[in-house]
């Protein structure tokens, strides 16, 4: 019994950290709610040139919460062989 709880709770661990471990995207700035310090967001919102996406990164804290900093980074497709 105790072999089955344990095997249960690692893949409930791993699933969990696999899932924060990607970065979110979303379609426009304005619908991250709450950036956290260090997280990053993609924004497919067009400003960016072609094969490029904008990333929104919760920068440094301030008086007022969290600074965000943006940038356009590539888009990174499926990987091919």
């Amino acid at each position: 019994m105790s072999l089955r709880r344990t095997a249960f709770l690692s893949l409930l661990i791993s699933s969990v950290l696999a899932s924060t471990a990607h970065a979110a995207t979303v379609g426009r700035v304005e619908d991250i709610a709450d950036l956290k310090l260090g997280q990053r967001v993609l924004v497919d919102d067009g400003t960016c040139p072609a094969g490029q996406v904008k990333e929104v990164r919760g920068a440094k804290m301030t008086e007022k919460g969290v600074a965000r900093t943006s940038a356009c980074v590539p888009r990174y497709g499926p990987k091919s062989r």
